[in-house]
């Protein structure tokens, strides 16, 4: 007599070598090569960046006489940092980009222009870590801003000097850095030297005329 094969006999027969969720046809597959930093709409951090990890780097110092960045550019009023330069996070940036907004809300047409961005990762591995087993995660997103350079800028329409000074002093307070408030006719600054234009003496002290004889 013939042995009648079982019902689990059969369908283990009739099942695939490897089964393959039906999913997987739509969903694509992810390597590390493919990752991209993603980031939210109210986020201040770039779109992209090839490696996430870099350098702690050092501060700016203007020392080959480059004022580019230490005037206005857009908008009437602005700050701009007065004292040695620092970083500034995307936190702080954001905070006070907010608090700009949030005072000239009441003003139709009025803008706020941000000077700098943070584009520079920041790292962290703890105080208390041993030396070794490579470089620490991930933190936030920093910017490095030398000694006089503009930060935000208000503009878009005519904006009174003492509304524009309340706004930029509500966005100073949310910053690390010490600021100081200028207008068109500020100079440059080449760290915390003011450039100022030269004055062109009067024609009748600089051309003397000889009398005749």
């Amino acid at each position: 007599m013939f042995s009648v094969p079982s019902a689990r006999s059969l369908l283990a027969a009739c099942r695939p070598a490897a089964w393959t969720s039906p999913l997987s046809v739509f969903t694509p597959s992810l390597s590390s090569a493919s990752l991209v930093f993603a980031r939210g709409r109210h986020q201040l951090a770039p779109r992209s960046v090839k490696f996430l990890k870099r350098h702690k780097g050092v501060l700016p110092i203007p020392v080959g006489g480059s004022t580019k960045g230490t005037t206005l550019a857009y908008g009437e009023w602005g700050i701009r940092v007065k004292g040695n330069g620092m970083r500034v996070t995307a936190k702080q940036l954001k905070s006070a980009d907010d608090a700009l907004r949030r005072k000239i809300k009441p003003i139709k047409g009025a803008k706020v222009y941000m000077r700098v961005f943070p584009d520079i990762p920041v790292c962290i591995k703890g105080n208390e870590t041993r030396m070794g087993k490579g470089k620490g995660s991930f933190e936030f997103w920093a910017t490095r801003v030398a000694p006089g350079r503009v930060l935000f800028e208000l503009g878009g329409v005519p904006i009174r000097e003492e509304l524009a000074r309340e706004a930029l002093r509500l966005a100073c307070d949310k910053l690390p850095t010490q600021n100081e408030f200028i207008d068109r006719k500020a100079p440059p600054r080449l760290g915390n030297l003011l450039i100022a234009p030269e004055v062109a003496a009067n024609a009748d002290s600089v051309k003397t005329s000889e009398l005749p004889a």
